[in-house]
């Protein structure tokens, strides 16, 4: 089964609920691949919650520092209120759809990593996925917010880009496309067209790769270590969705085991 997961930031989720041609766009995707799966963000939308609740935003190398009270505002603005939206509006325009989550038939757990982070956790794949490609065989598009729970039932908050990384290769996705309000990797004030794991590194010692980056590029080496070739990260996907890794009409940037 032919699968592209689509990870749509917090941020690009404005262009999704105001762009009305993601009708078509997702339509012709449908057509290239068996089967589509969503992953959303809520980055923004928490950051403005948690401060108008008196909560202090605090990030640690690109992952939120999540205390238990934050957690809840996760839950109620991720998994809840934008999870719904997306939902809701895919179905508007006719794309049968169903809103899922981490936690969503025991078929993850996620383990926090540094106590410094609180309530934020790297999930694992502990059951079967079968009844993903059910509902994707059934041509619905299941849309994931990446909120997981760990073994003792709290909810953990994982960063979406990592999810979505665990997710695309526990279902052995054909593609994976990063949407972001970002045009795509940028070095030394240039978009790059493509860019392989020697120069995220070096990116990242240097500097010029910061913040929510850091956790989507290596979320993107991961799937190129697990045999997921088609990984992209962009604003603009669908000018450059149809064409080539190599192709000349591509925006966004591709990650890439080596320099092309």
């Amino acid at each position: 089964m032919k699968i592209a997961v689509l990870k749509i930031s917090g941020k690009a989720l404005d262009n999704f609920f105001n762009n009305n041609d993601w009708n078509v766009h997702l339509k012709k995707l449908r057509t290239i691949y068996d089967g589509i799966v969503i992953v959303h963000g809520a980055g923004k939308n928490i950051s403005e919650w948690s401060k108008a609740l008196g909560h202090e935003v605090k990030f640690i190398n690109g992952q939120r520092v999540t205390t238990k009270e934050i957690m809840d505002v996760v839950a109620a603005v991720q998994n809840g209120m934008l999870n719904s939206k997306i939902v809701s509006a895919l179905n508007t325009i006719g794309i049968k759809s169903i809103g899922l989550s981490g936690i969503d038939h025991g078929s993850f757990i996620a383990k926090t990593f540094n106590e410094n982070l609180g309530y934020v956790g790297i999930p694992k794949l502990v059951d079967s996925i079968e009844w993903i490609y059910d509902l994707l065989k059934k041509k619905a598009v299941p849309v994931f917010s990446s909120i997981c729970r760990d073994s003792q039932g709290n909810l953990i908050n994982v960063n979406a880009d990592i999810f979505t990384e665990v997710l695309s290769s526990s279902l052995k996705a054909d593609s994976v496309f990063f949407l972001s309000d970002v045009d795509g990797v940028i070095i030394n004030g240039t978009v790059q067209r493509h860019i392989n794991e020697s120069e995220i590194k070096q990116g990242i010692l240097k500097g010029e790769i910061t913040e929510g980056m850091i956790p989507k590029l290596n979320s993107c080496m991961e799937l190129l270590n697990k045999g997921i070739n088609k990984v992209w990260i962009g604003s603009t996907i669908w000018g450059n969705i149809f064409e080539n890794v190599s192709g000349s009409k591509q925006n966004g940037t591709w990650i890439v085991q080596s320099s092309l």
